[in-house]
C-alpha cells in the first residue's frame, strides 16, 4: 500500500466514522438535550429520527451525485457541510432548530457515506480492495461502539453541545487528507442529474422510512402510518418504473442483472435485519431482565468490535486471494451459531459463561462476512457506478434494520406479560424467540451467499507463461524458463 493509498483510506475512515458516530452518539445525550431545550419525549425522538430519515431517504441520490460529479468532490462537499451543520447543532438555541439541523446533517451524511466507499474503490485495485474495505469496516465498527461511550462521558463532564462541536476538528483533518491524498475525479461527461427519479426516490424512501420509524408509537392502523407508507410504496414503485425508461437514470437497474451484486444485496438484507434485531433486543434484555446497568450492557458487545478490528482486514485479503464465496457462505453460518449460544441466557445471566462466548463466535462469523460482502457488491459494478452501488448497499442495510426490529417486536410482544421486558420467564422466552429469528435470518444470508455468489475468474498473466508467443507475447518458446 502506497502512502497516498494509506492517506486516502484514512480520509474515508474518518469521514464515514464522523457520520457513523453522529448517528449513535446523540442517543445518550437526549435526556440532557430535553432538560436544556424542552420538547418532551416526541422532540427527543425526532432529534435522532430526523437524522436517520434524511440519511436513508437521500442516500441513493448522494451515491448518484458522486458518480456524476466525482466522488472526491462530493465527499469533500458532504464532509464540509457536515462540519458546518455540526456547529449549527452545537449552537442550536431551540429544540426546533436542533431537529432541523439534524435533518440537514443527515442530508450531508447521505453525500459522505457512499462516497467514502467509492473513493476506496477508485484508489485500490481489485487485489487490494478487500483488505482496504476490511480496515474501513473494522474502524466503522469501532466508531459505532466508541460513539455512545464517549458521548456519555462528554455529557457527564461538560455539555451535550460538545458532542456536536467536537466533529469540527475531525472534519478539518478529513478535508486536509482529501486535499492531500485523494486523487481528483473528473465530472462524467454526458451524465446529468435525474431530477424526476430523485424526487420519486426521496418521496418513496421518506414515506417508507417514516412509517417504519413511527409505527411503534402509532400502530399500523393509524393514518399517520399507513398513508405515508402507501404513498412511499407507490412513489418507490413509480421510481423503479421511471428508471427503467429514463435515458440517464439515477439508478441503472441493469446493476441488478449482475449476479453477485443482486445476490450480495439479498444477503445484506438478511444479515443486517438479523444484526439490528440482535443488538436491539440484547441490550434491552441485559438491562431489564438480567439486571445489567446501561454501561455494562453497552460494554457487552465491545468484544465484537475488537474481534472485527483484528480480523476484518485479514479476511478481506484472504477473500481477494481465494474468492468471496466461501467467506460469504460460511461466515453467516458461524455468526448464526454464535447467536444461538444466547439461548443459554436466563433471568440470571453470567456474562463470562453465557454472553461472551456467544459474542466471540458471532464476531468471528461477522468478520468472515462483512468485508468480502461489501467488496463483492462493489466489484460487480463498474467504477463509474461505484457511488450508486455503495448507496444501494447502504440503503438495503438500513431499511433491513428498520423493517426487522418492529416486525420481530410484534412477535415478541405476544409472549411478554404486560408488553414489556421484566425479570421473569416470559421475558426470557420472548428474548429467545428474537434470538431464533435473528439466527435464522443470518443463516439464510449465508445460504444465499453459498448458493448464489460466483467467485470472479482469476487473472492469469499469460505473458509470463512458457510459450507466451502463442498468446500474444512475441517471446521465443525456448527462452521461457520451465
Amino acid at each position: 500500500m502506497t502512502r497516498r493509498q494509506r492517506l486516502t483510506l484514512l480520509a474515508a475512515i474518518l469521514g464515514s466514522g464522523v457520520a457513523t458516530i453522529d448517528g449513535t452518539i446523540v442517543n445518550v445525550a437526549l435526556p440532557a438535550i430535553e432538560q436544556d431545550l424542552g420538547g418532551g419525549l416526541t422532540a427527543q425522538q425526532w432529534v435522532s429520527n430526523a437524522y436517520m430519515l434524511a440519511l436513508a431517504s437521500l442516500i441513493l441520490i448522494g451515491g448518484s451525485l458522486g458518480d456524476i460529479y466525482g466522488e472526491r468532490r462530493v465527499f469533500a462537499l458532504g464532509i464540509a457541510a457536515f462540519g458546518v451543520l455540526s456547529l449549527g447543532c452545537a449552537l442550536a438555541p431551540t429544540m426546533e432548530t436542533l431537529i432541523a439541523a439534524r435533518a440537514l446533517q443527515g442530508a450531508a451524511g447521505a453525500l459522505v457515506t457512499p462516497s467514502s466507499l467509492a473513493i476506496i474503490v477508485a484508489a485500490f485495485g481489485p487485489k487490494e480492495r478487500g483488505a482496504a474495505i476490511g480496515s474501513w469496516t473494522a474502524w466503522g465498527g469501532i466508531a459505532s461502539i466508541v460513539g455512545p461511550l464517549a458521548g456519555g462521558w462528554i455529557v457527564d463532564q461538560a455539555s451535550w453541545r460538545w458532542i456536536f462541536a467536537l466533529n469540527v476538528p475531525l472534519v478539518l483533518v478529513t478535508l486536509g487528507l482529501i486535499l492531500a491524498a485523494v486523487p481528483p475525479t473528473p465530472v462524467r461527461s454526458g451524465r446529468r442529474v435525474d431530477v424526476v427519479g430523485a424526487a420519486l426516490c426521496v418521496a418513496g424512501l421518506a414515506g417508507i422510512v417514516f412509517a417504519l420509524i413511527e409505527q411503534p408509537h402509532y400502530g399500523w392502523a393509524s393514518p399517520v402510518i399507513f398513508l405515508p407508507l402507501i404513498l412511499g410504496i407507490v412513489s418507490f414503485g413509480a421510481f423503479i418504473a421511471y428508471e427503467r425508461r429514463a435515458k440517464e437514470p439515477m439508478l441503472d437497474l441493469e446493476l441488478f442483472t449482475h449476479r453477485n451484486f443482486a445476490v450480495g444485496n439479498v444477503e445484506t438484507f438478511a444479515m443486517y435485519a438479523g444484526l439490528s434485531i440482535l443488538f436491539f433486543f440484547l441490550v434491552i434484555f441485559l438491562q431489564q431482565v438480567a439486571g445489567y446497568s446501561a454501561l455494562e450492557s453497552g460494554l457487552a458487545t465491545v468484544p465484537v468490535t475488537i474481534v472485527m478490528f483484528a480480523l476484518s482486514r485479514r479476511f478481506g485479503a484472504l477473500a481477494d486471494r481465494h474468492g468471496p464465496r466461501l467467506f460469504m457462505g460460511a461466515g453467516p453460518l458461524v455468526a448464526a451459531a454464535g447467536i444461538l449460544l444466547l439461548l443459554g441466557t436466563g433471568v440470571h445471566t453470567s456474562y463470562l459463561e453465557d454472553v461472551l462466548p456467544a459474542m466471540l463466535v458471532f464476531a468471528i462469523g461477522l468478520s468472515l462476512t462483512v468485508a468480502p460482502l461489501v467488496a463483492t457488491v462493489l466489484a460487480d459494478a463498474d467504477e463509474r457506478d461505484a457511488g450508486i452501488a455503495s448507496a444501494v448497499n447502504n440503503a438495503v442495510a438500513r431499511v433491513a434494520g428498520l423493517i426487522g426490529v418492529p416486525i420481530v417486536g410484534v412477535v415478541v410482544a405476544q409472549t411478554l406479560v404486560g408488553d414489556t421486558f421484566a425479570a421473569n420467564q416470559s421475558s426470557v422466552r420472548a428474548f429467545h424467540q428474537a434470538v431464533l429469528i435473528c439466527a435464522a435470518l443470518v443463516a439464510v444470508g449465508g445460504v444465499v451467499g453459498a448458493l448464489g455468489i460466483v467467485n470472479p475468474r482469476r487473472s492469469v498473466e499469460a505473458r509470463k507463461c512458457s510459450g507466451g508467443q502463442l498468446v500474444g507475447a512475441p517471446q521465443p518458446a525456448g527462452d521461457a524458463q520451465t
